[in-house]
């Protein structure tokens, strides 16, 4: 006698069409690195790389900020300091080249300060997203790995010495860094991966609900069509039966 088994349930996403289908979250470390970088089939970017998009933009123009104002500052006091025997025509050409030279100053050093916050931080955060998804989790170390290998690529210029003194101070600031980070999501009850977790599943429920509503949809519209059609069938009969009857009674006796 053989043993009847009930039959597992199956995914009701299976049953959906491919364009209603979402794609499954990766298993391996590799292809979730992968999906940072990738557009989603509605050709939106993942929440990391948005992210690390808009960090590094904030933190180029804090750099330039940063380096400008005070280096347009010294550059204006010393353009003053070194032309004060300078002779001038008028009193708006002697402004003019003040602010040239504040210009010129904030340009220079802005851009020198802008361009390496930037890379500093788009570095830092590339590589903790991409620990963070390899690994499936936010945890400090994450951060402080991330900090220690900015580090070391910002002092690989100065030998094997600054390399490991950059990687010693970059992990030192990445642990408080990624403390308050984790700290944050901890307040806020979940991290970047469950939360990327949670708006998959929420998805994939939304398919199969506009799925099932074009279903019940296309069932309501094919019940009318067929009933329309039966009563047009129904039509015409009558007519046919009416055409009959009036050509009998029109045709005379023999």
């Amino acid at each position: 006698m053989a043993d009847s088994s009930p039959s597992e349930p199956q995914d009701p996403s299976l049953s959906l069409p491919h364009s209603f289908r979402v794609p499954v979250p990766a298993d391996s470390g590799w292809e979730r690195v992968r999906e940072i970088y990738r557009r989603n089939d509605r050709g939106e970017f993942s929440q990391e790389a948005v992210f690390i998009a808009k960090s590094t933009l904030t933190a180029a123009l804090i750099g330039l900020v940063y380096g400008g104002v005070p280096a347009a500052r010294f550059s204006r006091e010393q353009y003053v300091k070194h032309n004060q025997a300078e002779l001038y025509r008028h009193r708006i050409e002697a402004v003019r080249s003040i602010h040239n030279a504040a210009i010129r100053g904030f340009l220079r050093y802005g851009f020198r300060w802008g361009w390496r916050v930037a890379a500093f931080v788009g570095i830092f955060n590339c590589v903790s997203a991409g620990l963070s998804a390899y690994r499936n989790k936010v945890v400090v170390t994450n951060f402080a790995a991330a900090g220690a290998v900015t580090g070391g690529l910002f002092r690989l210029n100065l030998g094997l010495r600054g390399l490991i003194g950059g990687s010693a101070i970059g992990a030192l600031l990445g642990i408080p860094a990624g403390a308050l980070i984790s700290g944050l999501q901890t307040l806020a009850g979940e991290d970047v991966r469950q939360h990327k977790y949670k708006e998959h599943q929420q998805l994939q429920e939304r398919r199969i609900e506009e799925w099932a509503k074009r279903v019940a949809l296309t069932d309501v519209v094919v019940q009318e069509i067929q009933e329309a059609s039966q009563e047009s069938s129904e039509k015409d009969v009558e007519k046919i039966n009416e055409l009959l009857e009036l050509h009998e009674t029109a045709t005379p006796e023999r």
